[in-house]
């Protein structure tokens, strides 16, 4: 949190144009240099984000020498809260067809430089049409390892690519280029949320991958349970409770029919799940979600009346806006990941269902959680207002 600041709580932007003065890094077409194409890039996105009421250092402000001990203590010594240095890419084969945008970043600096490198990779890759190289993680690069904040090295082309040279050497691709790497640090510093969600656990294969693959991101979601499936695997119930996971209340038994049939008979299946999960895991549960949803077609005569009731013993549900369309038979891991990306439609609030009793679920919750660096993860509380069919 602290990183994400700057002193006095300014957030302080580094833009370093690489190379520079003695320095001309790669040569393009035409002689056009690295250090001038970093330099008009970075200036355009100092522009941009001065204009979105950012304070940013230039490393550089034209053509002179600046070492990397230099433009690391610009960060360092301002409380800087992000460094993004910009360079063009070159391949030493110039008949090759090599090209794309690739961003590098410190594993030695935690999970924000992954993240900022992986939301400025996102952010160029989306509005360009240039090639995803991904993100590569490089200890060799003075700029991102030494400095004290979250930092990147983006390569935003090759400049030894016929495809590419023309484009990086012309303004309005620089200008396309700062744009993303603005949307980029304003997705960094304000990012959306999003409440990850999952039903019908615990389950005795997949939920252990899902709470290992959350604890590794340090992400925190949201479980509705199945009580019969909490008497099946109560020690799974209770390291959900202990890693810090909200729990809330799926229902007792997932039958349709019964649950159904009549509010009493919801509100009897409710209070049995929620007796059971409080014995085994001490949590006294407020937070509910309708199996199917709130409105679905078994309980069309009933919905109304059993979430008036429901709200009027104090218990809050919640449905979803976005969905792995997981429930589905037979969808593979990528059909997953891609329904989940569709879904949620660039909202800034979303509250996404998955299942952890599906085992293909299990197998892309890493890529998953990978997938949205533009989303803060966080569980839900009754403190977050709940999203209603």
């Amino acid at each position: 949190i602290e990183s994400m600041n700057g002193i006095g709580n300014k957030k302080i932007v580094v833009i370093d144009a690489g190379h520079g003065g003695s320095d001309p890094g790669k040569i393009g077409v035409n002689n056009a240099l690295e250090k001038d194409i970093n330099l008009s890039i970075a200036n355009h996105t100092k522009e941009l984000l001065n204009a979105r009421g950012y304070e940013v250092l230039m490393t550089r402000a034209g053509d002179e020498t600046v070492s990397l001990e230099e433009r690391v203590n610009l960060a360092n010594e301002n409380g800087a809260t992000i460094y993004i240095s910009i360079h063009q890419n070159f391949y030493e084969k110039e008949t090759a067809d090599v090209h794309g945008i690739e961003t590098y970043y410190s594993a030695e600096c935690g999970a924000d430089g992954r993240r900022l490198a992986k939301l400025m990779q996102q952010q160029l890759t989306e509005h360009t049409d240039a090639r995803d190289r991904d993100i590569v993680a490089n200890e060799n690069l003075y700029v991102i390892r030494e400095t004290n904040m979250p930092a990147c090295l983006v390569e935003t082309g090759f400049l030894s690519s016929k495809k590419e040279r023309a484009l990086l050497a012309s303004d309005e691709y620089q200008q396309q280029l700062a744009q993303s790497i603005a949307s980029g640090v304003e997705l960094y510093l304000h990012p959306k949320t999003m409440y990850l969600t999952f039903d019908d656990g615990p389950s005795a294969e997949s939920t252990g991958v899902i709470l290992d693959a959350l604890k590794a991101h340090d992400v925190k979601a949201t479980f509705f349970l199945v009580g019969e499936n909490v008497e099946r695997y109560p020690q799974i119930a209770k390291r959900i409770v202990a890693e810090g996971h909200t729990i809330g209340i799926h229902c007792y038994s997932h039958d349709y029919k019964a649950l159904y049939e009549s509010v009493d008979a919801y509100v009897e299946d409710f209070e049995k799940a929620k007796a059971v999960i409080y014995e085994i895991t001490g949590v006294d549960v407020k937070l509910f979600r309708f199996p199917g949803g709130s409105i679905n077609a078994h309980n069309k005569k009933v919905y109304q009346n059993i979430a008036k009731t429901m709200e009027d013993k104090g218990y809050l549900y919640y449905d979803w806006n976005a969905s792995l369309e997981d429930a589905v038979k037979k969808s593979e891991p990528k059909t997953l990941l891609a329904n989940a990306k569709e879904s949620t439609l660039g909202r800034k609030k979303v509250v996404m269902l998955a299942h952890d009793v599906v085992y293909n679920t299990s197998l892309c919750i890493d890529e998953l959680l990978e997938q949205f660096p533009e989303y803060q993860m966080l569980p839900l509380t009754e403190e977050v207002a709940p999203i209603q069919f």
